[in-house]
């Protein structure tokens, strides 16, 4: 009845240089066990999940997030037909805490992400250096020309 448990455990000694969560793993594995890895692990240290307002349209993510009054800002805003309001700025630790379908559009400010934002995505390089760059500028403006019919609703 427990021949498989000593069979474990015999085989057990023969890990040596391993670190103790690398033997439990593999005894796991050798009993059968499967083990879960979580996805948001700091939702469990206490942190708090972040949510959208129903109203948000466009989520911007990046380390220091640039306020939504600076010119280019406005004018990418106006240009998506998108108020201030319903922007949300995150850190790429705020994003991670987001629900994983997300019914809205990215920007991404100099940082990556796989996260899934409604199929839109927009990448850029930080913001200092998108107003300092014509070429990062018209990448900018090309990504939301490629989206145009997403983004729009046309007549």
């Amino acid at each position: 009845m427990f021949d498989g448990f000593a069979s474990i455990a015999s085989h057990s000694g023969s890990i040596t240089g391993n670190s103790m969560s690398t033997r439990r793993d593999w005894l796991l594995q050798q009993m059968g066990i499967t083990q879960y890895q979580l996805r948001r692990p700091r939702v469990l240290q206490g942190e708090i999940a972040v949510t959208l307002l129903p109203d948000t349209r466009l989520v911007l993510v990046a380390e220091q997030a640039p306020t939504l009054q600076e010119p280019l800002i406005r004018d990418v805003l106006r240009a998506l037909n998108i108020q201030p309001a319903q922007v949300m700025a995150l850190t790429p630790d705020q994003l991670q805490m987001l629900p994983e379908q997300v019914d809205c559009a990215g920007w991404l400010l100099g940082v990556e992400s796989e996260h899934p934002f409604n199929g839109i995505t927009f990448n850029t390089a930080v913001f200092n250096e998108l107003i300092s760059s014509g070429a990062a500028k018209r990448a900018l403006w090309q990504q939301m020309c490629n989206h145009d019919s997403h983004l729009f609703s046309h007549p």
